[in-house]
């Protein structure tokens, strides 16, 4: 970091040092009383994000940065908060926040930091010299259910678990993006299954968290094997 950098951070500290000490808010807020705050700031961000590459409501470049710019500050302000609550109900320090995720940083790539221990794991075989017990650990029971998808195949997919699309499935697929899928195409499919479900009485997002769970068991069964 560039001096300028470490010194607004300071000032930032400074200033929620302040705001602990003097505003009857800041002063009484909790881990869980910022939790579901921290939730919403974390979407602010994730909108900020997409705006960047497709603003729907024509705003200049400056004003998108401004906005990104904007809901950064708001959860990184989150995020230093909870290391000073920690700090001061004694359980650990900000510094050691930093070091814990540098070490785990160092220790998944091996093949920079200590090539000589590198023996061609993959990311999730690296991950699991951690102590864990499956793949699929890491992954909120909470996300919603198609960010979980997501995450539950993507790291499936790092130890050979990938799901069994029907051939049916395929089938009805295939006309959908006249070839090779767009991010538009995948986007409208998804949309008109939520809308083809409802009319068949089915809530989508019940029905995905569900497909969710039932490849959970796919992937805990293969790594038993």
């Amino acid at each position: 970091m560039k001096p300028a950098d470490i010194s607004a951070l300071q000032r930032l500290s400074d200033t929620l040092d302040i705001l602990r000490r003097q505003c009857p808010w800041d002063r009484v807020q909790t881990m869980e009383s910022l939790r579901y705050l921290t939730i919403e700031e974390t979407y602010e961000l994730s909108e900020a994000i997409l705006k960047l590459a497709a603003p729907p409501d024509g705003t200049t470049s400056e004003a998108r940065n401004t906005e990104l710019k904007k809901e950064l500050g708001d959860l990184f302000m989150h995020l230093l908060f909870y290391a000073k609550i920690a700090e001061e109900e004694g359980r650990f320090a900000p510094a050691d926040i930093f070091n814990a995720i540098t070490d785990k940083l160092v220790s998944r790539h091996p093949f920079i930091f200590h090539p000589d221990q590198y023996h061609g794991e993959s990311w999730e075989q690296l991950k699991m010299h951690e102590g864990r017990k499956t793949v699929l650990d890491g992954v909120p029971d909470s996300l919603p259910p198609l960010v979980k998808a997501v995450r539950l195949q993507e790291k499936a997919a790092g130890v050979g678990v990938e799901p069994t699309l029907p051939a049916e499935v395929t089938e009805a697929l295939a006309p959908c993006g006249g070839g090779q899928p767009t991010e538009e195409s995948v986007g409208t499919l998804l949309f008109n299954l939520v809308h083809w479900a409802h009319d068949h009485g089915i809530n989508a997002d019940t029905a995905l968290a569900r497909a969710n769970q039932r490849f959970q068991d796919k992937v805990r069964a293969s790594e038993k094997q």
